[in-house]
């Protein structure tokens, strides 16, 4: 864990039920997982928390997290990342996760803060919806998942894809642990 946040005791995970650390983030996280549950329709089964991508960059290994993947009818449909704060400078790490969790690229990929959220394809890249009720419900996915093709990403694009999620969640994490926020 990081040593920038507030340790505010234990609490429970909506989705796994599992005892974890309890800190202003995971509230929100726990806040998202519950609009996921409650107001989007989907199960806790449909659900993966907390799920981890290897790294390796120039021989550096690291792992960056994934907040939700969101799994239909055997596919990852869409991820979900949280972070506080500009939900902008975290677009391109959430595409770069989402060409890199699965063997295909994820369809849509999710930022949030919590309060405001950018729904984006992974594909282009391209913003294609905004706020947290523009993530799609399950009813929703489940149609999509109809028409949507679950394409491999170039082997070529993946080191570059590897290399950007290295450098916004690894490289600046390590920053922000070391320089910026241990003010806290």
């Amino acid at each position: 864990m990081s040593t920038h946040h507030l340790i505010l005791g234990e609490t429970i995970d909506y989705i796994t039920g599992r005892t974890i650390i309890d800190t202003h983030d995971e509230r929100a996280r726990q806040k998202i997982a519950r609009f996921l549950v409650e107001e989007k329709g989907y199960s806790k089964d449909d659900i993966e928390v907390r799920r981890e991508i290897p790294l390796n960059v120039d021989g550096n290994r690291a792992t960056a997290k994934v907040d939700f993947v969101i799994r239909l009818d055997g596919r990852v449909f869409a991820i979900v990342i949280f972070g506080p704060g500009s939900l902008v400078t975290r677009e391109r790490s959430t595409l770069a996760a989402a060409r890199l969790i699965e063997s295909y690229a994820v369809p849509f990929a999710v930022v949030t803060n919590g309060e405001g959220a950018q729904v984006l394809e992974t594909k282009s890249g391209r913003l294609i919806a905004e706020g947290l009720e523009a993530i799609p419900s399950k009813g929703e996915a489940l149609e999509r998942m109809r028409t949507l093709t679950f394409e491999k990403v170039p082997e070529k694009r993946l080191e570059k894809e590897e290399r950007i999620l290295y450098v916004f969640d690894v490289l600046a994490e390590r920053e922000c642990d070391e320089f910026t926020c241990s003010l806290y």
